[in-house]
């Protein structure tokens, strides 16, 4: 049979019928290696720790700086996913608890480093998040309080504000977003805004992010920024170690811009951590708050992650479908988890490997799984 006929009669006899009645899913539980996205978080304690550190923002207002720590594949991403959307989804209820009643001057970015020779994307990004909805926000507040503008400690940036509130200008904001962008000023934004001079330096973008989130707080539009970032290992293991100096430098710069409405979490792998630590010793200070996630270690953590997708990918079906069956079998009984589990930590020894990475484990069993689900 070629392919096309098997996608024909892939389409008429819709086999997800099939998967349910025998095993109560629809699709193969376990995500594949290339699968980063979309994927059910198993909690650990780093998870209830991380949790905390949310609460503890939420309540105090401050700063803070929470690095999750560990190798490739043990999850790092699937983490920073999680609480993406868990932050984003408690920020949009209405009834969610006196610290988050009011939603409104909440944004969450995640970004990925991937990889870049200074920090400009970072601040970008964030500008960008904010947007003209924030700056049209903050307009409306400082003009029935200016005393906000004071707290700006950039003489740019205090004149660039009060000309925002006094213009009737229909582009002003947009020119604003442009100069915050490192745009150069040209006659317009002179104009409109009495602007100068362009920001182009690491020291002029932290400046301009810490007098606007400064500002922003007092006027009571801007609350917190979640900023989620992944993956900066990248950056030592392509560019040189002026850049990768430049790079961390500009980190510490703006956690130390921000005192208040920052929540950094950033995800790294320990080799890096260490070597940037030696190379900047500046910067290890900052990153004292560290959530170690680990690899598998044993057959008792191994079958709780393979049940918990398991059950994850049923109640998925159910959601769906209605109440499978009770006594349907699972696509992959305990023995065949074990197995598998015990192949790949023989093979983890033998390279050296402290455990068994749980993507690796994953995928071994989204195989195992796709040849039953055929």
């Amino acid at each position: 049979m070629s392919l096309r006929d098997k996608m024909r009669e892939f389409k008429k006899d819709d086999p997800s019928q099939d998967l349910y009645k025998q095993f109560g899913i629809l699709f193969n539980p376990f995500p594949a290696s290339n699968q980063t996205t979309g994927n059910p978080r198993f909690p650990e304690a780093a998870d209830r720790q991380a949790e905390d550190r949310v609460m503890t923002f939420f309540r105090d207002d401050k700063s803070q700086v929470v690095v999750i720590e560990g190798t490739q594949g043990v999850g790092k991403t699937n983490f920073l996913n999680h609480f993406e959307v868990e932050v984003c989804d408690a920020l949009k209820e209405v009834e969610v608890g006196e610290a988050l009643k009011d939603q409104k001057g909440y944004y969450v970015v995640r970004y990925l480093a991937d990889p870049e020779e200074t920090f400009d994307g970072t601040t970008r990004r964030l500008f960008e998040e904010l947007g003209k909805k924030h700056l049209n926000a903050l307009v409306q507040s400082l003009r029935s309080k200016a005393d906000p503008v004071e707290t700006a400690r950039s003489h740019d940036m205090r004149v660039a504000l009060r000309a925002l509130v006094k213009s009737s200008e229909e582009d002003a904001t947009q020119l604003m977003m442009e100069w915050l962008l490192g745009a150069r000023p040209l006659k317009r934004h002179r104009q409109v805004l009495g602007v100068q001079f362009r920001i182009d330096t690491v020291e002029s973008k932290t400046v301009a992010l810490r007098d606007l989130a400064q500002v922003s707080g007092e006027a009571g539009v801007l609350k917190g920024i979640f900023l989620l970032l992944d993956e900066i290992e990248k950056q030592d293991g392509i560019l040189g170690i002026r850049a990768v100096m430049r790079y961390l430098s500009a980190l510490r710069a703006m956690i130390d811009a921000l005192p208040r409405r920052l929540f950094l979490m950033i995800a790294v792998t320990p080799d890096a951590l260490i070597r940037y630590s030696a190379s900047y010793p500046a910067l290890r200070s900052r990153l004292e708050d560290r959530l170690e996630l680990k690899p598998l270690t044993n057959i008792t953590a191994a079958k709780k992650l393979a049940q918990f997708y398991l059950d994850e990918a049923r109640k998925a079906a159910n959601r769906k479908m209605g109440k499978s069956e009770d006594d349907q079998p699972d696509v992959l009984n305990s023995n065949e988890v074990e197995d598998c589990f015990i192949g790949l930590a023989e093979q983890a020894k033998k390279h050296g490997d402290d455990g068994v990475r749980q993507r690796e484990f994953l995928h071994r069993l989204h195989q195992l799984a796709e040849a039953k689900l055929k």
